[in-house]
């Protein structure tokens, strides 16, 4: 079959739909998942949401580490999470139960690998309303501090899925994710599918230790030559 809507789904958020397909170009089989005529996921493009969770990673010493990921999609960053035997467990929380559901029912191919991995756990849940957007304590503080909080949820700081999203990249917003959330030396790490915001690495080199953007370039078969996205790493 070239074409399969595997599954559609109305949401608060809009029409939801995971779509299976087969590219000629690629010949292989793609997984797509569209929010209304938004594309929020696509297996053909998976590098940057995996050089996330290792550059997050790669900042790190010890082992049975905490993280916590903001967004499932398809599962590319939570399953590179779990290729490290540092990792002791990870929380991966989704506003979209729809979407846990898929890799639950195994319908992402990703699914039944991170729901068998015990250190795993999907939680259906606000990810922005966990991490706090008020003075209250942030329900993610309520288990303890963490040793990376990695997010890929927002096109970038600038260009939301939700208006209420935009706490969190405030300077208020990014101190209390730090304060409260991080360990000492812990570390945010943001996906971003623009370039480089000047204007946000300064804000993030504000309220953490260290931080800076980095680059992540692949091949983009579909148009050819390459294309990029940025990967924000910050350290308290």
């Amino acid at each position: 079959m070239r074409f399969q809507e595997l599954d559609w789904r109305a949401t608060p958020m809009g029409e939801l739909s995971l779509r299976r397909r087969h590219d000629p170009l690629l010949r292989e089989e793609v997984y797509e998942i569209k929010l209304d005529d938004d594309f929020l996921m696509s297996s053909v493009f998976t590098a940057a949401e995996e050089e996330l969770a290792r550059l997050a990673l790669a900042e790190l010493t010890g082992t049975g580490l905490r993280v916590v990921v903001g967004g499932l999609g398809l599962g590319y960053t939570a399953r590179a999470v779990l290729e490290s035997a540092d990792v002791g467990s990870l929380v991966v929380v989704d506003t979209l139960a729809e979407v846990i559901d898929w890799h639950r029912r195994g319908l992402i191919p990703s699914g039944a690998e991170l729901v068998a991995d015990p250190r795993c756990r999907l939680v259906h849940g606000d990810f922005f309303a966990m991490v706090g957007g008020g003075p209250q304590e942030p329900p993610l503080a309520e288990e303890g501090r963490w040793n990376a909080v990695v997010v890929d949820i927002d096109h970038s700081p600038s260009h939301l899925l939700h208006p209420d999203h935009a706490a969190l990249y405030t300077p208020e917003g990014l101190r209390r994710l730090s304060e409260r959330l991080l360990v000492p030396g812990g570390v945010f790490a943001l996906w971003s599918n623009e370039r480089p915001d000047p204007g946000f690495t300064a804000r993030l080199e504000r309220e953490f230790a260290r931080a800076r953007a980095e680059v992540v370039s692949f091949p983009n078969p579909l148009q050819g030559g390459e294309a990029a996205n940025t990967v924000y790493v910050a350290v308290a």
